[in-house]
């Protein structure tokens, strides 16, 4: 049976500048190639998750432009539901990605149409949150958007994950409503004051956001892998798929959106879930490219059967 998934999000067209590396101060730095695609983290994480047979419905907004019609064709073509998607007088959401030849990259955002929705879409979507096993959210849409939706969804009995990226302060009102968070190091590191760099490190700042009243959480390393902790004291570092990374645009998000669509509400398969995940984040990485390099739910299950 296959989950239902809403998401609250971005929607942004990425300009991607492939470089050899980033330039210095001052410096004029010859680029190797430029290309543009649909992306934005929740963009992102909605594909992700409708890849792997999630059905899904978008909360957000974009501009009345050719930018906006880009992203509301893209999220079509992988049958998410559209529905509360508004389309306002702010210019859809751009990203411009600095895309060096180690695979790294560095992302200026525009924050456009993403940045000017308001709460009233929120209760506009109510039936469609009701109807969700889970929500999931970022922080490239306004913090009293996010605090609206997921305090109906606790109210709906709606399960919530929170992906606190870009890393911001998180209201102690929205805190109690989290049933699960997923920060990268950087951003557990800025939420909890926690440098994490190890799985003792990953243990510790777990445990703040718990004491927090967070009831899971999930912090990613990158090659390390993922670091799990439960309410209930059950952690693991689970550890990552040893691939070469071509981009790693889009890697965190394509493990979003796989987790959630095999997440039990229960959260009793956590593991199950972040090992699936992280095989789809591990083929994401192997092809250029957000949403053109997130995986569907036949090759992640190929891939992970065939060790």
């Amino acid at each position: 049976m296959s989950n239902k998934v809403t998401v609250l999000g971005s929607l942004n067209v990425d300009t991607i500048l492939r470089i050899p590396r980033l330039p210095q101060p001052g410096e004029t730095l010859k680029m190797d190639d430029i290309g543009v695609a649909g992306g934005g983290k929740g963009a992102n994480q909605a594909i992700s998750a409708a890849r792997s047979k999630s059905h899904v419905t978008f909360i957000g907004g974009v501009g009345n432009d050719v930018q906006g019609e880009m992203m509301l064709k893209l999220l079509k073509e992988d049958g998410i539901n559209i529905n509360n998607v508004a389309k306002l007088n702010e210019g859809t959401g751009q990203a411009f990605i600095l895309l060096q030849e180690s695979g790294e990259n560095s992302i200026v955002i525009y924050g456009g149409a993403n940045q000017a929705i308001k709460t009233t879409v929120i209760q506009n979507a109510m039936n469609d949150i009701k109807d969700s096993d889970f929500l999931v959210a970022q922080f490239e849409t306004p913090l009293e958007v996010t605090n609206e939706a997921f305090k109906l969804a606790r109210e709906l009995n709606v399960k919530t994950i929170l992906n606190p990226a870009p890393a911001t302060d998180i209201l102690d009102e929205l805190k109690k409503n989290i049933d699960l968070i997923i920060p990268n190091e950087t951003e557990a590191e800025l939420l909890t004051g926690i440098k994490v760099v190890d799985e003792d490190t990953c243990r510790q700042a777990a445990d703040k956001l718990i004491d927090q009243g967070i009831n899971n959480v999930i912090i990613t390393l990158g090659k390390q892998g993922a670091y799990y902790k439960t309410k209930d004291g059950v952690c693991e570092l689970v550890p990552a798929f040893n691939v070469k990374a071509i981009d790693t645009t889009a890697a965190g998000d394509t493990f979003i959106g796989a987790l959630v669509s095999k997440l039990d509400t229960s959260f009793s398969n956590l593991r199950e879930a972040i090992i699936y995940a992280s095989k789809a984040s591990s083929l994401a990485v192997q092809r250029l490219g957000a949403i053109p390099s997130i995986p569907y739910k036949d090759d992640v299950e190929k891939q992970l059967n065939s060790k």
